[in-house]
């Protein structure tokens, strides 16, 4: 697998102990401001939406929507997630990471916003449950269509200024921003159902529409423009942005006339092209078991547990097993990778079997604690499995390739969320067995294939 375009215009040669001192020197370390901040901009989305996925179980239950329609609500926005996030990740080589970070959070906050109103107001007899839900879908497409310029502008961002092989680790604390605000959002949401003024449920959406801003006002204020100028023919020549514009490293310098073509333009990569293909295929499949078991899992707690008829208390419920599965999540993230050094193919591969178990166990709980120790075994294998394939398809392309890259991988996600969650709530309600086992088949489904297609690690995080 080569890191520069065949048609490149060739450099003189150097020894392979020059170009990897050349390489590990062309990367300065991203100050911890500025990790900070990135670090905000990813949690903040995150703990908005996991705050949602808590109490739309309990929402949809008191306007009387099926559990069906309630998942396929996130369907639209999900779609638009994977059609827009490639767009803005090509847009933020030539606009800057900062500008789509800032127009992510923008779609988040009106995103959040809108759909608590929308829901305050079916909830108050405003609005018929199904005029709510096709609004609400309205409202929530925002979200796909402008918050996901946000996570391929943060990826790209770190990936490009960070060497082989400590992007896994790189990557997977900025994944590790999603656990966080995956811990703080279930915890958040019963807290923030506000009896006042007939807010109830709809809280956490109004609330976390205003942290986004806060989260916004602090990116505009602290972090430095960083746009792009490009001459023709890839070289670039300058770097603006007004007087608290960040220099360029050398890195970002030389970088996007790596993987040109022979007019000097970045090439377009596609979702199957070879390099890509392994960490691609495993992403969408394994992906598709999260977004089911993420679909399913409140609805279960409220059945398991007799809570249909208590929507609020079933919410609080909902937040507290969520929690369990963002804290694997951490330990996944902020523990055994960075401590035992875990690859992305190691990660990949073991996420998938643990996640198979802990799918096993959900399959069976009954009470509380087995609940949470079931979704904390899965979320324990998918928060080793998402850094995993995330960071495998950044090794995979060149620094020139980033944002693209970043922008495949938010689409994998996102794709993943399209119709799994709705199709894995149908299947719950219809025949639970067929559904858990489908969940644990696609995880094993990844492993066997990852572990003939995958790269080696070793090859992969080596510096060159």
């Amino acid at each position: 697998m080569a890191d520069a375009d065949p048609t490149s215009t060739s450099a003189p040669a150097r020894s392979p102990a020059h170009q990897e001192a050349s390489a590990k020197a062309a990367y300065r370390p991203i100050s911890s401001g500025r990790m900070a901040l990135l670090f905000t901009v990813m949690l903040v989305t995150a703990a908005g939406n996991t705050a949602m996925q808590s109490v739309m179980p309990s929402i949809g239950t008191a306007l009387k929507v099926e559990d069906f329609w309630i998942s396929l609500a996130y369907s639209w926005s999900a779609l638009l997630w994977v059609t827009c996030a490639p767009i803005w990740a090509r847009r933020s080589d030539k606009r800057g990471r900062k500008a789509m970070m800032a127009l992510g959070l923008v779609g988040f906050i009106g995103s959040m916003g809108l759909c608590g109103l929308i829901l305050w107001a079916g909830l108050a007899g405003w609005f018929g449950a199904l005029t709510t839900l096709i609004v609400f879908a309205a409202a929530r497409s925002l979200y796909g269509l402008f918050g996901s310029a946000a996570p391929p502008a943060v990826q790209a961002y770190v990936a490009a200024r960070t060497p082989r092989s400590e992007r896994t680790n790189a990557l997977s604390l900025i994944a590790s921003s999603f656990g966080l605000g995956t811990v703080i959002g279930p915890v958040l949401a019963p807290l923030l159902v506000i009896p006042f003024f007939g807010i109830g449920l709809t809280g956490p959406f109004l609330s976390f529409a205003l942290v986004g801003v806060v989260a916004l006002v602090l990116l505009r204020l602290r972090l430095p423009n960083d746009e792009p100028q490009f001459a023709a023919r890839g070289q670039a020549v300058a770097y603006s942005g007004g007087a608290d514009a960040a220099p360029p490293d050398e890195d970002e310098l030389e970088s996007d006339a790596e993987g040109a073509d022979r007019k000097g333009q970045l090439t377009r990569l596609r979702w199957f092209e070879p390099r890509l293909r392994p960490w691609v295929v495993s992403g969408l499949v394994g992906g598709h078991a999260q977004a089911m078991i993420m679909g399913i899992a409140g609805f279960l707690v409220l059945d398991r547990l007799g809570l249909r008829s208590s929507p609020e208390e079933g919410a609080s419920l909902v937040s507290l097993v969520l929690v369990f599965g963002a804290l694997a999540t951490l330990l996944a993230q902020w523990g055994l990778i960075p401590r035992f050094r875990i690859g992305p193919r190691a990660a990949t591969l073991s996420g998938m079997m643990v996640a198979a178990l802990g799918t096993m166990i959900l399959s069976v709980a009954s009470d509380v604690y087995a609940l949470s120790l079931g979704f904390a075994v899965a979320s324990l294998g998918f928060g080793l499995f998402r850094p995993g394939t995330t960071s495998g398809t950044s090794l995979a392309v060149t620094r020139a390739e980033q944002g693209q890259a970043s922008g495949i991988v938010s689409s994998v996600a996102g794709a993943s969320f399209i119709y799994a969650p709705a199709v894995g709530v149908w299947l719950y309600n219809t025949n639970e067995p067929i559904a858990f086992g489908l969940i644990a088949a696609l995880c094993l489904a990844v492993t066997i294939f990852g572990w003939r297609g995958l790269a080696l690690d070793s090859d992969l995080t080596r510096d060159r």
